[in-house]
């Protein structure tokens, strides 16, 4: 083997590369032209990478503050129109509780009022003195009983006493067969405590009992409607057989009492006599004839048609007129009945000729400013 011998060539065909070993450096190799193109290529290509990079990234900067600003928007536009529905809420809210506030007022002002007439007025009065006497219902009703039962039986009438006449000397004795003087007849006006209204006794007595036992708040019209205590029923008891129908009575203090125990009495001679009946109410002031209109549509069930000038219930603010219009239904045969308010200080003495008339008298121990 030859030192200076080269290697064996490849199988590729190449021809074999001459290596001189003496010389140990190795020159520097000279890019060709193709590896310079490439790269320039590269480098423009990865500036122009750089550049879209920036632009992307000033893009995305932009697109992140436009959508901050668009949330922010967003944001300030929901909280103002949460703000704006919150706020007209609360005023809708304010007013109506301004609205209950005063509704609720409204009610308790009308509660109070109510309270005040139930103490005052006979619905409230008869159930607290319904609720203090239950206990004494039975005692009650049996010394009525026994009462009414004795009151029957009671000579209410003074005994006809016949005189006897002494005939003058010299006048003949009357004959035997002689006809008998007619009798005269009697007046057609009520007279309750006579024995011989037995069966208009009997028709008050069924009343009175019926509405204090078993009172019928939804009767036909001109029927009591309220509850009816014991001391009621004694002062229309008293009125109607006592004084005959023709008397005063003391006050009960209160001018719905009042008018409860007088829609009592317009009830029973309505039952009476029906149509016949006139009531005249006598008050002087139109306040005071007010409540009693009022009074009396609750007690009866009757409305403001009842009342008049010609017809029903009329009210006076003086006797003067009453008188006259009680004299005119005296002689059209009707049956006035004249009712006196406890303001009047003094009766007309011309009231005093009709058949019914009932005066409430102010009680001297209670005296109430009307």
């Amino acid at each position: 083997m030859n030192s200076d011998s080269s290697f064996p060539s490849e199988s590729t065909g190449r021809p074999p590369i001459p290596l001189n070993l003496g010389d140990r450096s190795i020159p520097p190799s000279t890019p060709s032209p193709a590896s310079s193109a490439e790269v320039n290529d590269l480098e423009r290509r990865v500036a122009d990478l750089r550049q879209q990079e920036k632009k992307l990234q000033q893009e995305i900067q932009s697109l992140q503050t436009s959508y901050n600003a668009m949330l922010q928007r967003q944001v300030t536009e929901a909280q103002t129109a949460i703000g704006r529905l919150v706020k007209e809420s609360l005023s809708d809210l304010e007013q109506r509780k301004q609205a209950l506030q005063l509704s609720i007022e409204q009610l308790e002002r009308r509660q109070e009022r109510i309270r005040n007439e139930m103490k005052t007025t006979f619905a409230g009065s008869s159930q607290d003195l319904a609720i203090r006497i239950q206990g004494f219902k039975d005692y009650l009703v049996g010394s009525l009983q026994d009462l009414a039962a004795a009151a029957e039986q009671i000579q209410l009438t003074p005994p006809v006493v016949e005189e006897t006449r002494q005939r003058p000397a010299g006048q003949p004795a009357p004959s035997k067969a002689a006809p008998a003087e007619a009798p005269q007849p009697e007046a057609a006006t009520p007279q309750f405590a006579e024995r011989k209204f037995q069966d208009e006794t009997k028709v008050i007595r069924k009343l009175l009992d019926q509405y204090r036992t078993m009172p019928d708040y939804y009767g036909p019209p001109w029927q009591l409607r309220r509850t009816f205590e014991p001391i009621h029923a004694e002062r229309v008891s008293n009125w109607f057989f006592t004084q005959g129908g023709r008397g005063a009575i003391r006050s009960m203090g209160s001018r719905l009492q009042n008018i409860l125990i007088a829609s009592a009495v317009i009830s029973i001679l309505n039952e009476l006599y029906g149509e016949r009946l006139r009531p005249l109410i006598l008050g002087n002031s139109p306040e005071r004839l007010g409540e009693w209109r009022r009074g009396l549509q609750d007690c009866l069930g009757i409305s403001r048609g009842d009342f008049g000038t010609e017809e029903g219930i009329v009210l006076f603010e003086a006797p003067e007129p009453l008188v006259q219009r009680a004299d005119r239904l005296v002689k059209q045969k009707q049956l006035p009945l004249i009712l006196v308010d406890e303001s009047e200080e003094m009766i007309s003495l011309s009231l005093l000729q009709f058949p019914l008339w009932l005066a409430f008298a102010p009680d001297p121990m209670n005296p109430v400013a009307y």
